[in-house]
């Protein structure tokens, strides 16, 4: 009997879903665009009486843009997502400023938002039959006959279907399980038809999306150049601090030892043997330096070996898991392995968990990284840590990085690549560390 309920909500699961999507979105709709279009209209009839338009209208299009965004995010339920069109705010654009008005009025997306706010309206009260058709339906298969069932010498009407007489209140049940399967098999495709309609008006258009892709590419350009230049000088740093100095005191020992050679053998010996040390910890951080650029394991092992290495190395069981069809290009190789390296540290510093995950896998051009832990969750991208260090470094190569961590755990940093695979490997790794 399980079983057979387990199968049924299967197969319903998907209408009703949608059913109290399509009320979400309907109540957005006939609430949120109404007023909003209602407030455009006033701001922009104001905009002459100067000192109200400038400023009403600006803040009206932050409403606007907020409830818009709000319904981009529910476009997930639909077929494609909507991305956001607008460009970032000028430097000093403050509210009630010419700047702010001009930025508002000079860009499309500010236009096509309100052009929406009616149509959206409309498209969203469709939605509503999305979930009124199942709830009419349900009415007519249980409330109905059971109302009947409890007050047998009752007659009237229920809340939505006659019951003037007993022929009818039992013949509501087969037409209410018709209505029922209709509505719940029509609700996904009326918010597939909403969301479909809402991305000619508020998805990026061809020109927004080479404009956000060239403001993109121009701040992760900066990015790029800023941790270049920073890692220029921490190699030099460790340069001059660290293997130059040995090798000058190796230089020193070596020259002093040829010295006392013919008058003191033994001294000789003792700072060449020092000479033989200090070269010995010159080589181990020289090999350190480099191991910091690109470390060995990669080209030896490759991406699957090299975690598979910083899982073994953190001090707490880590399960590891890697499905790569092939190689990564090395820079890209190289950006994820230091992306997980940096993960794994914080989950080490500051998760305190217990155990901790790795996922690699690639699918639709995708390589997707996620590092989980059982820690106490609270994790930010804050600027100056090591998460905003990875973010910046992913961006370099149009990856994205997202942190999914709830007070009491658990924390997963979701990290992607976008790449194409070389050199297909005959099967995929998993292990535990």
């Amino acid at each position: 009997m399980d079983s057979s309920l387990r199968t049924v909500w299967q197969q319903i699961r998907p209408g009703a879903v949608a059913a109290v999507q399509g009320l979400a979105v309907a109540l957005l709709g006939l609430t949120a665009n109404v007023a909003l279009f209602v407030l455009s209209v006033v701001s922009l009839a104001l905009i002459p009486v100067f000192g109200i338009g400038f400023a009403l209208f600006p803040a009206v299009t932050v409403l606007v843009r907020a409830s818009l965004t709000l319904q981009r995010r529910l476009s997930r339920w639909g077929p494609v997502p909507i991305a956001s069109p607008y460009r970032p705010v000028p430097a000093g654009a403050r509210f009630g400023t010419w700047q702010r008005f001009r930025w508002v009025v000079t860009d499309v997306a500010t236009w096509r938002d309100f052009a929406w706010l009616i149509p959206g309206a409309i498209t969203g009260g469709a939605c509503l039959l999305a979930f009124a058709l199942p709830v009419y339906g349900l009415e007519g298969v249980l409330l109905v006959p059971l109302a009947l069932y409890l007050t047998i010498d009752w007659y009237g009407y229920g809340v939505f279907w006659p019951m003037d007489n007993i022929v009818k209140a039992w013949l509501a049940a087969p037409q209410g399980l018709l209505i029922l399967a209709g509505g719940l098999a029509v609700a996904p495709w009326l918010l597939w038809l909403h969301f479909r309609f809402a991305g000619f008006f508020l998805a990026p258009t061809r020109a927004q999306e080479l404009a956000l892709r060239v403001e993109h590419l121009a701040a992760t350009r900066a990015d790029t150049i800023d941790t270049q230049a920073a890692e220029l000088r921490r190699i030099e740093r460790d340069l001059h601090d660290g293997a130059q100095a040995r090798l000058v005191a190796l230089r020193m020992s070596i020259g002093l030892a040829e010295q006392l050679m013919a008058d003191d053998p033994a001294a000789a010996q003792r700072l060449l043997s020092e000479a033989q040390e200090s070269s010995g910890h010159a080589l181990a951080e020289l090999r350190d330096l480099v191991r910091g650029i690109y470390p060995p394991v990669l080209a030896e092992r490759g991406l699957d070996g090299a975690v598979q290495a910083l899982a073994l190395a953190v001090p707490l069981p880590v399960d590891v898991e890697v499905r790569l069809p092939g190689n990564p290009p090395a820079a890209v190789e190289s950006a994820a392995y230091f992306a997980v390296a940096e993960a794994l540290t914080n989950v080490t510093k500051h998760s305190g968990a217990g155990r901790a995950w790795i996922r690699i896998l690639f699918e639709n051009g995708l390589l997707t990284m996620l590092v989980g832990d059982d820690g106490r969750g609270g994790a930010t991208v804050d600027v100056g840590t090591g998460l905003a260090g990875v973010r910046r470094r992913l961006a370099a190569f149009d990856g994205t990085m997202s942190v999914t961590s709830p007070p009491g755990g658990p924390t997963v940093v979701t990290m992607e690549l976008p790449c194409e695979l070389s050199s297909p490997k005959t099967s995929p790794s998993s292990g535990t560390g």
